[in-house]
């Protein structure tokens, strides 16, 4: 897709981090933006921000864990900017859990899951037949995570496993669409290279009422990037951070040669990813790779 001009983008999670600043690399190219997102506070500002653009845009409440509330979003952006031509199945968040495993709330993997896992089922099942119905060429892209997809960080093992169910969810949609010789283009995008500066790290914010529990916070104790730099630096690392601007940037690119993988990595990340291959081919014990 060389040319966003008029053409329809609806991005879940799209009022803060990543999905914001989608809005504006593609509103910037021409493109039309419907923006769904359960961050009331946020949504307003995204709005105020596009209309200072000059991007045309419509925000609607979304939750992701409703395919109903799905299906509402992608009528009213089909109703009010025409037919669709990008989904960014973008919305997700972290559960802060931390300690041992099996002394997690259950409320944490319910959350979790039902955001990252269930939202991105439930977006394909709410957009892919509308972008399939269509017959022209079209793009559904999938926000997953290194961490769960290629390696596994084992401090957050929630958001781990949420993530490498995301991925293999996504490399079997882009078989299915490969398969059936159907117009629609399956993106992977992986956030990075570096952690990201977005508000994963207080998703806490948007916690539903049924979910929460007596801990305000992140157990974890890192609500923020600027958290997890000083705990970073409590070890001797230096821990650099990657803008969302610099993410939306690198998937727009990708798009532009109809790549499934919206990547960048570091040699860092590289040889971690290659030493888990070899880990796994060779049979030896697993050793935990680290941030930074």
């Amino acid at each position: 897709m060389q040319d966003f001009h008029d053409k329809v983008a609806v991005i879940t999670g799209g009022a803060s981090g990543v999905g914001r600043s989608l809005a504006f690399a593609l509103g910037k190219r021409g493109a039309k933006i419907a923006v769904g997102d359960v961050d009331s506070k946020a949504m307003h500002q995204v709005a105020a921000d596009l209309a200072a653009e000059g991007i045309e845009a419509i925000l609607e409440h979304c939750d992701v864990t409703s395919v109903d509330s799905l299906n509402h979003l992608a009528d009213v952006a089909e109703q009010k900017l025409g037919p669709l031509d990008l989904v960014f199945a973008n919305a997700g968040i972290g559960a802060g859990e931390s300690g041992a495993m099996w002394d997690y709330s259950e409320k944490d993997w319910q959350w979790c899951l039902n955001v990252n896992v269930w939202g991105v089922i439930n977006s394909i099942r709410a957009f892919m037949p509308r972008l399939v119905a269509t017959g022209k060429e079209a793009h559904f892209v999938v926000t997953g995570s290194g961490n769960g997809a290629f390696i596994v960080l084992p401090d957050a093992p929630i958001y781990t496993a949420s993530k490498a169910t995301v991925h293999a969810i996504t490399e079997n949609l882009h078989y299915q669409c490969q398969a059936g010789g159907l117009p629609v283009k399956v993106s992977a995008l992986f956030p990075g290279p570096h952690v990201v500066d977005t508000g994963l790290f207080n998703s806490g914010r948007v916690r539903p009422e049924d979910l929460k529990k007596d801990v305000e916070g992140n157990e974890s104790g890192i609500n923020s990037v600027d958290d997890m730099k000083r705990m970073a630096a409590e070890f001797g690392i230096e821990m650099q951070t990657t803008h969302p601007d610099e993410v939306a940037a690198m998937a727009v690119r990708g798009l532009e040669q109809d790549a499934f993988w919206l990547l960048e990595t570091t040699e860092d990340t590289d040889a971690k990813i290659r030493a888990r291959a070899e880990m796994i081919l060779n049979r030896t014990l697993p050793v935990p790779a680290m941030v930074g």
